[in-house]
């Protein structure tokens, strides 16, 4: 196998110069080490090892020459983590706050099991879930016969029943893919003419595509009287019916605070440093803070999850770092677009650096643009270069006339947490007992939540030997005040029980005190800036918190107790205000 894979490399004539060892264990992991020229060179060797079909996954240490990393060395903190005679014990810890570790708690809550979410980060949903774009897939998109594409089409239509019970903004207008190229066209028509046939069942991709809910074939006047400010001459296209739109941090947060409320414990600025394991089995998770003993331990960790892996010793994957880059544009062209709208046929669609999206829109109506796909060395490298906003204007402007650049309010971007196989790895550990993995969570990782959801919970019903459920589990979460969208009764007497509620803070999103204050005494307490804007949306306007932000900053010092100057953007090291020691004043 070695020596297969070895030719296999070598057929590809762009990569030069690079000295590669590979191994493979009676498990079917390939362990790949050497150095290249480049990173882009590092993940294409990965891909295309990890096409085989004969082998299970990746392990992936090829470096960049004068590049190379070392880990950080946690040795000494965690010494002091074992003596410092901190120790708790729960039933299950969960590594990651974000979708899907938040879902997994929700679903784990139905059951008696004390559990216990950590996070390395200040609140819930700070890493891939807070930049995504929203979007509920409905399913076509997913390689088919993978695991994605299985558990896509289950979350998607799961989504229905968790808005109705955790009380968060679902829309489902659909999404449209628009067809401008001939030939695509011609191949989309004789898809219908197989659809009809029933030959187009061999063919998986056709398949896949022909069962998807709620299909419906476009006609170009069909098209535009849906969407009539789609650019140009479009042929015509297809309505995906089932595609929903939500706002990632809020679908995160409603999730944690019904955990919350039905017996789940939250601890951030958590990181682990290593798992406890005697034998094969695991006995804990040693953290800053010290040592969680616990006979489950579920790894939601997101771009870290590989890491947690070996530290369970089960390193059989490794996590690429993929950045996604998304601009919004002002509310000023609500209702400009109504669904998501990307292009199929055409240099974009089959560029490197994209997954095909375009023009999109958030719940609140504001157009969305993007994302970018760009393989980088750094999990945390989450910056936005010129030349990723020229491709997101490109994709935007491809299917929507008139929307201008300069209509931009703000830009962002995240790391998707791929593996080389392109799938969802959701197991028990086939090394160490206690350990589930919930890894290499990317899209379409948001619209399968719920499915990956109950999948991991039912590897805890046979790890555990059983989950007894609780007679007194509530799935209801109660709605957070929306001052902007109530009447003007409703208004009215909302701020008759509370003056606070008359005290507009946004002026851009109509966000008022006694929303800030909910925020900030809520199940999932708001502790900076940004954990205020995405519960509350003080921030999220044109002026992006340019009014709003030093009152924010005053009511967080306020109700906190504490000195504004200890009032974060995003935790530690985002101090928003200074003294200036020359003066003695902030600054």
């Amino acid at each position: 196998m070695e020596e297969r894979i070895r030719k296999l490399i070598g057929k590809n004539r762009e990569w030069t110069n690079f000295d590669l060892a590979v191994s493979v264990a009676e498990d079917r992991i390939v362990t790949l080490s050497g150095q290249v020229d480049d990173w882009q060179q590092v993940v294409d060797i990965g891909h295309k090892v990890a096409e085989l079909k004969s082998i299970r996954n990746v392990v992936n240490h090829i470096s960049v020459k004068g590049q190379e990393t070392t880990e950080p060395d946690h040795s000494e903190a965690i010494r002091h983590a074992l003596k410092s005679g901190k120790e708790e014990c729960f039933g299950c810890v969960i590594i990651g706050a974000g979708i899907t570790g938040c879902a997994i708690a929700r679903e784990l809550a139905r059951y008696e099991i004390k559990t216990l979410v950590i996070d390395k980060n200040n609140d819930v949903a700070e890493g891939t879930t807070k930049a995504n774009n929203g979007n509920i897939h409905p399913g076509v998109q997913a390689k088919p016969g993978t695991l994605k594409a299985k558990l896509n089409l289950v979350g998607n239509e799961m989504y229905t029943q968790w808005a109705k019970e955790l009380n968060f903004t679902l829309k489902r207008p659909g999404s449209l893919e628009v067809i401008y190229d001939k030939k695509e066209w011609r191949f989309m028509k004789l898809v219908q003419v197989l659809k009809q046939t029933g030959i187009g069942r061999v063919i998986p991709a056709m398949d896949q595509v022909m069962k998807t809910p709620g299909l419906q074939w476009l006609s170009k006047e069909e098209l535009l009287k849906l969407e009539p400010n789609i650019k140009g001459e479009p042929l015509g296209g297809f309505w995906m019916k089932t595609m929903g739109l939500v706002e990632p941090y809020e679908v995160c947060l409603a999730l944690a605070e019904n955990a919350v409320e039905n017996g789940t414990e939250f601890r951030f600025e958590t990181q682990v440093l290593d798992l406890l394991t005697e034998g094969n089995e695991i006995r804990g998770v040693v953290t800053n803070h010290g040592v969680i003993h616990a006979p489950l331990v579920i790894n939601a960790a997101g771009v870290y999850a590989d890491k947690i892996a070996i530290m369970g010793s089960d390193e059989f994957f490794t996590i690429h770092p993929r950045r996604g880059a998304i601009a919004i544009i002002d509310k000023s062209r609500k209702g400009f677009l109504s669904r998501p709208a990307g292009t199929r046929g055409g240099k974009e669609s089959k560029a490197k650096n994209t997954k095909g999206g375009g023009a999109s829109v958030t719940p609140e109506g504001n157009l969305l643009w993007g994302p970018t796909a760009e393989e980088v060395p750094d999990r945390e490298d989450k910056g936005v270069k010129p030349e990723d906003m020229d491709y997101i204007v490109g994709l935007g402007t491809k299917v929507l006339k008139e929307v201008q650049p300069s209509e931009i309010i703000t830009y962002f971007s995240g790391i998707r947490a791929a593996d080389y196989k392109e799938d969802f790895i959701i197991e028990a550990s086939r090394k160490t007992k206690g350990l589930v993995h919930a890894a290499a969570i990317q899209s379409p990782g948001l619209a399968s939540a719920p499915a990956i959801a109950q999948r991991v919970v039912e590897i805890v019903r046979e790890e555990s030997g059983g989950l007894q459920e609780k007679s007194d589990f509530n799935p209801i979460r109660k709605a957070p005040v929306q001052f902007r969208d109530l009447s003007r009764e409703e208004q009215d007497a909302l701020i008759q029980q509370n003056p606070k509620y008359g005290r507009i803070i946004c002026r851009c999103e109509l966000i008022t005190e006694g929303e800030i204050l909910d925020a900030i005494h809520g199940p999932i307490p708001a502790k900076t800036v940004d954990a205020v804007k995405r519960r509350t949306r003080a921030g999220m306007g044109r002026c992006q918190g340019g009014f709003c932000g030093p009152r924010v900053v005053e009511i967080l010092a306020r109700e906190w107790g504490t000195d504004p100057t200890a009032i974060t953007l995003k935790g530690k090291g985002s101090e928003i205000l200074s003294i200036d020691s020359r003066e003695g004043r902030q600054a």
